[in-house]
């Protein structure tokens, strides 16, 4: 039996990059899975792609700062497959700058998107989930809420926040069989890293113990695992993805 067989797996963001192959290996491991994105084309290729591998799937328009939009979203989910398994927070985003030159805007955006947004949309699925008394959701942070990055304030402050949401929800939502864990990736090969500066690449490989970049697919792997019934004694845990990048 696959280890997804027949759950019902939200994953924010999964049009593309991380999200997307987190999305396809729900997929290829027997999960019904629904892509959340604000670009309907690419929420819908994947979605198509899912399909592929011969499991249920659907997409949805979703801007995760817009809580009438998750509300109405989750309803159909619920409507159409009676059950939600699995969330994954993945949606996020970066605007950089030194603290100096950050802008307002900078700051509020990075973090509607990827803490408020986390917030929303996990507030709106769980009461999905504690009407089946089980349930788990894997939000993905990163090292740099950890430990922090120049030029990052904004993004940092944020995936540190939900790693203190994910750690205050794993006590919270314990009572009803929820599970909440997350993974902190380190330098990552995705079509966000693509636009950093070679220098900056550079640098970071040599930082990483196992002097690389990491594959999405290793971060995919993470996520399924913790989603999965194999993790099924694992609450409140921050995986770090990361290749010793900390070490």
């Amino acid at each position: 039996m696959k280890r997804m067989e027949d759950k019902v797996c939200i994953v924010t963001g999964s049009g593309r990059g991380i999200g997307r192959t987190i999305a396809l290996k729900f997929a290829k491991e027997g999960g019904r899975v629904v892509i959340w994105d604000v670009d309907i084309n690419s929420a819908e290729k994947t979605s198509n792609d899912c399909k592929n591998l011969g499991v249920d799937s659907m997409w949805q328009k979703v801007n995760v700062t817009d809580r009438k939009e998750i509300q109405k979203n989750v309803a159909e989910i619920k409507e159409k497959f009676g059950r939600i398994d699995i969330l994954v927070n993945n949606a996020g985003i970066t605007r950089d700058a030194l603290l100096n030159q950050m802008e307002e805007k900078m700051w509020d955006t990075v973090i509607d998107v990827n803490l408020k947004g986390t917030f929303n949309c996990t507030q709106f699925v769980v009461p999905v989930m504690e009407e089946k008394g089980q349930g788990s959701i894997v939000n993905i942070a990163s090292v740099v809420g950890i430990y922090g990055n120049m030029g990052q304030t904004n993004y940092a402050a944020s995936k540190a926040g939900i790693i203190g949401m994910t750690k205050s929800w794993a006590k919270e939502f314990a009572r009803n069989g929820i599970r909440v864990n997350a993974v902190a990736p380190g330098f990552i090969k995705t079509p966000m890293t693509e636009k950093v500066p070679e220098k900056v690449i550079s640098y970071m490989v040599k930082r990483t113990s196992l002097r690389r970049m990491g594959e999405v697919e290793e971060v995919a792997n993470a996520v399924v695992f913790l989603s999965s019934d194999e993790a099924s004694f694992i609450t409140g845990h921050i995986l770090q993805v990361d290749g010793g990048l900390t070490l």
